[in-house]
């Protein structure tokens, strides 16, 4: 039977997204072929040897649009015969093109993919790419949910009412993420997924030294009196601190057979082991991540306690708390060397990000297993269990 191992991962450093950014001035398009092109010259892989590659991306508007993928691989210098597509399953886009790269693999529709992801929210901000006065659910739609639903904020604000989350709860968890980061960084974790750029060799958002009493100073950021009105059990503790900040960057990663990269000369860091996709309450949007590792799980064989690592995708700091307690994970195996409420979440590419972040941290750790999972926009969640190839 035919596997799918990952032969190499990187990205790139996160920027800030917004003008100021460190990343703004370079082009979404540049961005990812930053990416692609390392994944090229670390490997030493002929790019013609490419059956295919898939990248997500959520606002595919203006700069990002246009099959993104295929415009990057072509700027990377990859030859014309290589194929690429974009797709959007939200923030876990890149995640998810990761699933459907590995499935290619193991069906033999595939011999080497990449799947990798970008975002430049300086750029296409979000939400960008619904139109002015556009109603993108339709009739039946509403008629399902004729309360309506919210945004992600306000999901987030529900997640922590429903499983009893406090404000310093949340704002404790966004210190240790921001903490485990600049260790990380300073330690020298990260040194083999970066590929630093001349504007950025580090990521950006990164801010230790932060205490609970300037946390606390920090405004609810989705409140309002409407929201307040329909929702009176939230106490409102969502703020900037304990969310992911707007970000920058791209990711990628390259996915082929145990006996293709044998041929190629190619070392392969893990297995891709597992998947699962999962939908939940549109509403609550992003709790799905909880049956979502329940179902990789069972179709891994595995139970919570094979799992070495963790990486879950730090949104909002509710999510991630309220699915370790759904779970009973262990919060010292979770996001090690810290998550997006540190270093950013450039929605399309964060998939990947995280992907190749766990991949380090389980060589360094010498785990076996990890898990990674993510919460997305419409209530639904990927999940992947990866093996460590000794």
């Amino acid at each position: 039977m035919r596997d799918a191992v990952i032969a190499a991962a990187v990205r790139t450093p996160i920027g800030k997204g917004k003008p100021g950014g460190a990343l703004h001035r370079i082009h979404p398009v540049d961005l990812l072929a930053h990416s692609l092109t390392a994944l090229v010259d670390r490997t030493g892989i002929d790019p013609a040897l490419v059956d295919d590659v898939i990248g997500g991306c959520v606002t595919q508007v203006d700069q990002q649009a246009a099959n993104i993928t295929r415009t990057a691989l072509l700027a990377a210098g990859f030859p014309e015969s290589v194929p690429g597509t974009t797709i959007d399953r939200q923030c876990g886009s890149s995640q998810q093109a990761v699933h459907f790269a590995a499935q290619g693999v193991i069906s033999g529709a595939y011999d080497v993919v990449i799947a990798c992801g970008v975002e430049s929210m300086s750029r296409a901000p979000m939400g960008s790419n619904i139109g002015s006065g556009v109603d993108r659910r339709g009739i039946r739609f509403t008629e399902r949910y004729p309360d309506g639903l919210v945004p992600q904020g306000i999901s987030a604000e529900l997640i922590a009412a429903r499983w009893g989350i406090t404000r310093s709860e949340m704002d404790e968890f966004a210190l240790r993420s921001h903490a485990k980061a600049n260790r990380a960084t300073v330690g020298g974790a990260f040194a083999k997924e970066l590929a630093a750029l001349p504007e950025l060799a580090t990521d950006e958002a990164i801010r230790p030294g932060g205490t609970l009493e300037s946390m606390a100073t920090l405004r609810p950021a989705f409140t309002s009196e409407a929201a307040a009105q329909r929702f009176p059990q939230i106490d409102w503790g969502i703020t900037a601190g304990n969310s992911s900040p707007l970000s920058d960057g791209s990711a990628a990663v390259l996915i082929t057979t145990s006996e293709t990269a044998a041929r190629l000369g190619l070392t392969p860091l893990a297995r891709l082991h597992s998947f699962a996709v999962a939908g939940d309450d549109p509403l609550y949007m992003l709790t799905a991540i909880i049956p979502a590792t329940e179902k990789v799980l069972r179709r891994a064989g595995l139970t919570l306690a094979d799992i070495d690592l963790f990486e879950v995708n730090e949104a909002f700091a509710s999510v991630v708390l309220a699915w370790a307690r759904e779970t009973g994970a262990d919060l010292d195996k979770v996001n090690v060397h810290g998550g997006a409420l540190a270093l950013g979440h450039p929605l399309g590419a964060s998939g990947a990000r995280l992907l190749t972040t766990l991949v380090g941290a389980m060589e360094q750790g010498g785990a076996r297993y990890g898990l990674q999972t993510m919460c997305e926009a419409g209530g639904m969640a990927n999940a992947t269990v990866i093996e460590r190839l000794p």
